[in-house]
């Protein structure tokens, strides 16, 4: 290969390595939000199973908490979330023993330590991903869910109905949150402990401001189709500045890109042509 051939594949690696560099920033947004939809983790099932053969620690009060705002991926409990975590530190335990082996003492004794200890800590990891990216969801949905719950109460419809209606006729997390929440209630679930559970799975600003609203309502016989309004209008402006926020996030990264990657690609373009020129005189 002559010189220019190699100096214009290098140019045209580095122009293809920024163009998905560029894709990549626009279609992150997108990413996530299938990814929170479809969760993933099949995996714990598997380490599960190893943590309950070498026993799992009691789960801590807050487990619950967490996998409820992470949606309760595979339908875990507090005790399946700790066997998780047991069998991910018995799992990287094995490796760790081979590799000490063939180091000295002291970072021997850091990796066997250290391996089984960030094991233990990957499915918190995970379940704070999930959750966040499930936020998400719910944050951009609300402000379409706020609209509907007002049209239904001032339709005449009661709150535990609109939101039972509401959930039915709507696709996404936050309807079926909404669904739950209604089915509950149904089924003799006192409504302030039904909503509770809600702002509990939904844990976002927003939804606590709407039980908060609902709550209220109840209790002193307030409007609760004015209050719908506001909260939505509040929904829509705090999601504007969320992705005015994110888009000037967005910039300096683009902008590292071009200066990295589709630049000194185009430069090596320029070099190849004139070291192309230089080979033919």
């Amino acid at each position: 290969m002559t010189p220019g051939g190699a100096v214009a594949g290098i140019a045209v690696a580095c122009a293809v390595a920024g163009a998905l560099e560029l894709l990549a920033s626009a279609g992150a947004g997108r990413r996530r939000a299938i990814a929170a939809t479809r969760p993933r983790g099949r995996w714990l099932a598997r380490l599960a199973a190893v943590g309950r053969r070498v026993g799992a620690p009691a789960a801590p009060q807050r487990a619950a908490a967490w996998l409820d705002a992470a949606g309760r991926p595979l339908n875990m409990t507090p005790a399946d979330l700790m066997a998780a975590k047991a069998g991910a530190a018995a799992a990287a335990l094995v490796p760790a023993l081979w590799l000490a082996a063939s180091l000295p003492p002291r970072p021997a004794v850091v990796l066997m330590a250290g391996a089984p200890a960030t094991a233990f800590l990957l499915p918190d990891t995970w379940l704070r991903r999930l959750a966040r990216s499930r936020a998400e969801l719910v944050g951009r949905e609300l402000p379409d869910v706020l609209d509907l719950l007002r049209v239904a109460v001032e339709a005449g419809l009661s709150p535990a109905r609109a939101l039972r209606e509401v959930g039915h006729h709507r696709r996404g997390v936050l309807a079926a949150e909404l669904r739950r929440t209604a089915g509950e209630i149904e089924l003799g679930v006192p409504q302030a402990h039904a909503l509770q559970s809600l702002r509990a799975r939904c844990p976002g600003e927003g939804v606590a401001t709407l039980v908060a609203a609902i709550q209220r309502s109840a209790r002193h016989g307030a409007a609760l189709a004015p209050a719908l309004q506001a909260l939505a209008t509040q929904a829509r402006a705090q999601r504007a500045q969320r992705l005015r926020d994110s888009a000037a996030r967005a910039g300096p990264k683009i902008q590292l890109a071009v200066a990295l990657l589709l630049v000194p690609g185009a430069m090596a373009l320029v070099a190849a042509a004139l070291v192309a020129g230089l080979e033919s005189r």
